[in-house]
């Protein structure tokens, strides 16, 4: 009797030990993609605030001397796509095919690096580059739609969502950039 009392009390403390961690692993994972989120749009705000100072600097500066600092400015502004989150909305919204989607997994050590050569250059995305960071765990109907198999994969689309080219492998920006049609 006491034998089966203790095997019970066993299999209890497995099955609540099994259900703490897989609810705290979803925890850690639906925070870093929160973390991912906040990133996108702060990132995207800053390059938002950024032009505006431009604008507002180039009207300050037009007939100054120093030209050279408002050219500059401007230069980084003509530059400044975005990275944002994945929405169908925005690929309508594209102009001249320039919408590319990353495939990306929370998980991947690859998709990660390429995630944060991205953010640390921001300000070389072609301002007509838009960049979409897709879900690869939840994207189940993109993938089937564009033949997507494995993470770390890109495709280009055009403004209807129709596929010009699928590739992956691009581990920075510039390679991503090299590879557009």
């Amino acid at each position: 009797m006491n034998k089966n009392i203790v095997i019970g009390v066993v299999l209890v403390l497995v099955l609540v030990g099994g259900v703490y961690y897989f609810s705290s692993e979803k925890n850690e994972e639906s925070m870093m993609q929160n973390e991912s989120a906040e990133l996108v749009e702060e990132n995207t705000g800053e390059v938002m605030e950024e032009k505006e100072a431009v604008m507002q600097e180039e009207n300050v500066t037009e007939g100054s001397e120093d030209e050279s600092v408002s050219s500059e400015v401007v230069e980084v502004m003509k530059k400044a796509g975005s990275y944002e989150l994945y929405s169908a909305e925005k690929i309508a919204l594209a102009s001249d095919n320039n919408v590319v989607l990353f495939f990306r997994a929370s998980w991947c050590p690859t998709c990660k690096a390429v995630d944060k050569d991205i953010r640390a250059n921001l300000d070389e995305i072609p301002s007509d580059l838009v960049l979409l960071d897709v879900d690869y765990d939840k994207s189940s109907e993109l993938k089937k739609k564009y033949g997507v198999t494995y993470q770390h994969t890109f495709v280009q689309v055009d403004k209807e969502g129709n596929m010009l080219k699928k590739w992956s492998g691009s581990s920075t920006l510039a390679s991503i950039l090299k590879e557009i049609k």
